[in-house]
């Protein structure tokens, strides 16, 4: 008789939290909803403020979501519903590139998720550090690998990410990413797993518009690959997010808040290999890095993700995003209708921007494709999880010396309020649906320092 493996077991309920348990100790972000703490335990010295104890707390305005919920017709974007799908996401997470749920607060006014911090800041404070406000080839080479890598494993899981931008990419301590912030994900059926194709070939390359030096990435010695030990498959089934996605078929009509109806069939063999029958019809995402097809109103799905990914090298390459206008309908006209403009020396990073940044979701390149690419030749896939220096380690966290500890629940209101007066007085640009984050938190992030560029980050041969 066959042996059958025993199944998964589900991890263990979160942590619960309380105010009394915990000091913040400053702000990190803020958003529309809510604000991202530094926290460290209230009692006892718990390994040092500055040690394994500290924590990131996400902590949601509960107003903000019965206010999210009322401006919904039928309560679809119903806010408390997307924070429990948030959660339920995280708790699903065993990846070292994403984060793990370290506890659960709950209180009249707030809602909060405790992850581990990174002391590093995000990737567009990273890049503004940089002397030329961009990254070499070599650095975007090892970032975009990892962002790959998060990647694929979120749609293995069925989960759209479909909010990459830089501020969502933060440096952990060891130097390697963390992708955070999944209140506008959504679940669609998973992916299936399918062998790596050959080699991409690059697109004919247009006359250069201007002449840009090469970047190669410098060859290592030879090493034997690791196999970094984590699940790929869901520990926790997750609950359905606020949008729900439509149901398969091979052709459908979708609906936006921001443009009329519009046919779409699909193919479940597409070339870009990241479409799935199933789609999603919400108006989500942040301003600059948002696709075409969900401003189009045309369904979206996984290919969204790797639309992002584009604007995200685009914007690690020229220290800027591709498509932003004068105001929000002016970049939304350029999303649908201008090309990037990729100047400079045609290399295959430019290639696979174009190629990432292709407007038509079905020919769109996908993880596979992407992982094929020239521009990763020689990568060692399995390796670069045990990479240990990537191009930038942050400095050793440093105990913040406050008086008093910052109220969580007053701080978050007042947020909230603040954004509130800003929404109601703004008046201008293109209507949005309650769920599109039009910010680009552009925050400055933690770690300030000049870092070094010669670190041993490189994964090849």
């Amino acid at each position: 008789m066959t042996a059958v493996a025993a199944p998964e077991p589900l991890p263990p309920p979160p942590r619960q939290l309380s105010l009394e348990d915990l000091r913040a100790v400053s702000v990190l972000g803020r958003g529309a909803k809510g604000v991202v703490f530094h926290v460290v335990p209230a009692h006892g010295d718990a390994e040092g403020e500055g040690g394994a104890a500290a924590m990131a707390l996400k902590a949601v305005s509960r107003e903000a979501a019965r206010h999210k919920k009322a401006a919904s017709a039928g309560g679809d974007g119903d806010g408390h519903r997307r924070i429990w799908f948030e959660r339920d996401v995280l708790l699903a997470l065993r990846h070292p590139l994403l984060p793990s749920l370290r506890g659960v607060l709950a209180t009249d006014a707030v809602v909060g998720f405790a992850i581990d911090r990174c002391g590093g800041g995000d990737l567009n404070s990273l890049r503004r550090r940089q002397t030329e406000k961009m990254f070499s080839d070599s650095v975007i080479r090892f970032y975009a690998a990892e962002l790959v890598l998060a990647l694929e494993y979120l749609h293995s899981l069925g989960i759209v990410y479909r909010d990459l931008k830089p501020e969502n990419v933060l440096m952990q301590d060891s130097g390697h990413i963390m992708l955070v912030d999944f209140d506008l994900s959504t679940r669609l059926p998973a992916l299936p797993q399918e062998p790596e194709p050959a080699t991409v070939s690059p697109k004919p390359a247009p006359p250069a518009t201007s002449p840009s030096p090469s970047r190669g990435m410098p060859r290592k010695p030879a090493g034997a690959a690791l196999c970094f030990p984590f699940r790929t498959g869901s520990a926790a089934k997750l609950a359905a997010p606020a949008d729900s996605p439509s149901p398969p078929s091979t052709s459908r009509t979708a609906s936006s808040s921001s443009s009329s109806s519009t046919a779409t069939t699909v193919s479940s063999a597409a070339s870009a290999g990241a479409l799935t029958p199933a789609k999603s019809n919400s108006f989500v995402g942040t301003e600059d890095y948002v696709a075409p097809e969900i401003i189009a109103g045309r369904g979206h799905d996984f290919a969204v993700d790797w639309w992002g990914l584009g604007v995200v090298l685009y914007e690690m390459l020229y220290g800027r995003t591709p498509f932003r206008g004068q105001n929000r309908k002016e970049t939304f006209y350029r999303v649908l209708a201008k090309q990037p403009e990729l100047v400079g020396e045609q290399t295959p990073l430019r290639d696979l921007i174009a190629r990432l940044l292709e407007k038509d979701p079905e020919k769109r390149i996908g993880s596979r494709g992407v992982k094929a690419h020239p521009f990763f030749r020689g990568v060692d896939w399995d390796r670069i999880l045990h990479v240990a220096r990537p191009p930038f380690i942050p400095p050793p966290p440093q105990d913040e010396d406050v008086d008093e500890a910052l109220d969580v629940e007053k701080v978050v209101r007042e947020v909230f309020a603040s954004n509130d007066a800003q929404a109601a007085t703004a008046g201008e640009g293109v209507k949005a649906s309650p769920e599109v984050d039009v910010g680009r938190g552009d925050g400055d992030g933690e770690g300030r320092r000049d870092p070094s560029k010669d670190g041993d980050f490189s994964v090849f041969f």
